[in-house]
């Protein structure tokens, strides 16, 4: 049992939770790699940029419906702080039902989302006729996919970390054998690859769905139906749903527009910088994993602190998952500091490249030490249901960055690029953290005498 009991978290038991998500979060990019690997090895030069292509399609289409995910963690743990199964079950079909109609909904549009992407990301004529062909059968595993997301949120709201671990590890592994089935057994290409993933997004819906559904059938204790047509549909809770999940869908298209400036900008600085700040960013979404781990715990801590009012389990969860958070950021960022010393040539053998991302390793190493925070207090007011806050204070962040980008924009180079990049880190953070007083006064007092003596 890997969710938190009623007493108050100790160190333990958030590293206890937080180690298979980061395991989980490290066996997503195993995905994009096997698909690279395996054609890399069996395909041509114009097969590989088929993929890369059609990779950067779905992570950009996938990353804007992460709200599934957010707001059905949030909705979760807040419904087990009040100890009300039905609607910790209510609220993972109503994702359930959000996120099958929107990935038949992308299958449906996949025509104009298909033109409208490769016409925003531009590619030789065969890397693009190739990429087209992958998108279409891909894009047939959508609904899996966005149910998926839902699955992952109620268990991360619960504190179910380890198996979150267990849906993560079976699709990268089915994915990984039909792969190289597909591709490389029975000779279809980029048309296996794309087969391969889209299956084994439907097998592991499967798979997910029985453990979710098996795991909320061990803790009903109400006398409810499993699934309840009058809790599902309550009008009040499925606009609550849609304005949380549309919050938190703008709040994600923003955080893409800033990373986007972020490439353009270094983009127009040269093919140098370019390759150096995407070997840079490598590094710093690897930190990512570990951060969003303690995020996601948060979540859950936080959610049910919200629903069952307790003030101190609030106090005390985010106190001491943020300490595990900023000591492992720092622990990052003396790996990424390192590399000012020590070169990459281990990931580059073109010294220009070398040169410059070693010269900027620093300022990498510095945003990821700021940038916890940021990722802390997501978690925070993801787990309250704060979405309309997040939205707006990374509005507000987005908006400081593009002016510190224009404002610089006569001068710009790699420096100031990414201590605006720095900025915006501390903005997203700063703008959150106003709103945090008020969140904690919300809550009241709460049930104190319900949590065990704070044992560390």
């Amino acid at each position: 049992m890997d969710s938190f009991p009623d007493a108050l978290p100790t160190y333990r038991s958030i590293l206890r939770t937080a180690w298979p998500i980061i395991l989980a979060n490290a066996a997503v990019p195993m995905l994009g790699l096997t698909d690279a690997t395996v054609i890399g090895q069996l395909g041509s030069v114009s097969d590989l940029g088929a993929i890369a292509l059609g990779t950067l399609v779905f992570n950009f289409l996938f990353w804007g419906f992460g709200f599934l995910r957010m707001g059905t963690s949030g909705f979760t743990a807040q419904a087990d702080g009040a100890h009300d199964e039905a609607e910790v079950r209510a609220t993972l079909l109503r994702a359930l039902l959000l996120a099958a109609g929107l990935g038949w909904l992308l299958i449906l549009m996949r025509g104009p989302l298909g033109t409208l992407a490769f016409f925003l990301l531009n590619g030789s004529e065969s890397v693009e006729t190739t990429a087209r062909e992958y998108f279409e059968i891909r894009i047939l595993g959508a609904p899996a996919a966005l149910s998926i997301f839902s699955l992952m949120g109620c268990l991360i709201g619960l504190g179910q970390s380890r198996r979150l671990l267990f849906v993560q590890l079976t699709l990268s592994s089915l994915n990984i054998v039909l792969d190289v089935l597909f591709a490389a057994g029975l000779g279809f290409g980029v048309r296996g690859i794309a087969w391969g993933t889209a299956i084994a997004e439907w097998a592991t819906l499967g798979v997910a769905g029985y453990t979710v559904h098996t795991l909320l059938l061990s803790r009903m204790s109400d006398q409810e139906d499993f699934f309840s047509a009058a809790r599902i549909f309550d009008g009040r809770k499925l606009r609550h749903t849609l304005s949380a999940n549309t919050d938190i869908m703008i709040r994600t298209l923003l955080l893409v527009l800033a990373f986007s400036w972020f490439a353009d900008a270094g983009a127009r600085l040269g093919d140098v910088v370019l390759a150096a700040n995407h070997l840079l960013l490598q590094f710093v979404s690897i930190s990512a994993f570990f951060l969003d781990a303690y995020a996601f715990v948060v979540e859950s801590l936080v959610g049910r602190a919200l629903g069952s009012r307790h003030s101190v389990l609030f106090r005390v969860s985010l106190r001491r998952s943020s300490e595990l958070a900023l000591a492992t950021a720092v622990l990052l960022s003396a790996g990424i500091l390192a590399l000012h010393f020590t070169g990459l040539s281990w990931f580059t053998r073109l010294p220009r490249v070398d040169a410059t991302a070693t010269r900027f390793a620093p300022l990498a190493a510095l945003y990821v030490c700021v940038a916890v925070a940021a990722f802390q207090l997501d978690g925070v007011f993801i787990g309250a249901l704060r979405t309309r806050q997040m939205r707006n204070a990374s509005a507000q962040a987005t908006a400081a960055f593009g002016a510190i980008l224009w404002l610089a924009a006569d001068g710009l180079d790699n420096t100031r690029l990414w201590l605006a990049f720095i900025a915006y880190a501390l903005a997203r953070a700063v703008t959150l953290l106003r709103y945090l007083p008020r969140l904690e006064r919300s809550m009241g007092d709460g049930p104190q005498d319900a949590c065990e003596p704070i044992p560390e």
